[in-house]
C-alpha cells in the first residue's frame, strides 16, 4: 500500500494524446476521436479503428488499412479541430449505429481557409477487451455520389 501514492503522484495530470484509448460505451466514440483528432496524433486517431476498418472517402469509394490512414492522415494535415455532435446510437450486441454531424472549420496550416461539414452514419464494434473502435467510418453519411 505504500508504494499506491507514489505511483499515483507519478501519473499526469491530464492524459496526453498517446493515452487516448478506445471507450467501453459506443456513444463516447466520438467525443474520444475528437480529442485524437485534435491532438494531431494518427497514432492515436488510428487506435480507434476496428483491424480491417473501412473509410469511406466519398459516396461509393471506400478504403482500408494504409488507404484508411492516409484518408486519415489527410484530415489531420489540415491542421483544423473538428467538433462533433452525436445524434443518436444504436445498439445491438456488440455492433453500434452512430449518426452525428461534424464540422472542421478554421485557417488551415497553408493558410486557407477549411470548411467541411456533414452527417456521418458510421457503424462501431466492441472488441474482445469490452472497447468500442470504427468498423466503418462513413462522414459522408447519406450524400448521394
Amino acid at each position: 500500500m505504500a508504494d499506491a501514492p507514489a505511483t499515483a503522484a507519478a501519473a499526469p495530470a491530464a492524459p496526453g494524446p498517446a493515452a487516448v484509448l478506445p471507450p467501453t460505451d459506443p456513444a463516447e466514440l466520438p467525443g474520444v476521436f475528437a480529442r485524437a483528432f485534435n491532438s494531431g496524433d494518427l497514432a492515436a486517431v488510428d487506435r480507434l479503428f476496428a483491424p480491417g476498418a473501412v473509410f469511406v472517402t466519398e459516396p461509393g469509394t471506400a478504403v482500408t488499412g494504409e488507404g484508411r490512414r492516409a484518408a486519415n492522415a489527410a484530415f489531420l494535415a489540415l491542421g483544423v479541430p473538428i467538433a462533433l455532435t452525436l445524434r443518436h446510437t444504436y445498439v445491438c450486441d456488440d455492433t453500434a449505429l452512430l449518426i452525428g454531424d461534424y464540422v472542421i472549420s478554421g485557417t488551415g496550416r497553408d493558410g486557407t481557409a477549411v470548411h467541411l461539414e456533414g452527417s456521418a452514419t458510421d457503424v462501431a464494434r466492441r472488441g474482445s477487451d469490452g472497447r468500442w473502435r470504427y468498423l466503418i467510418d462513413n462522414p459522408s453519411g447519406t450524400d448521394r455520389p
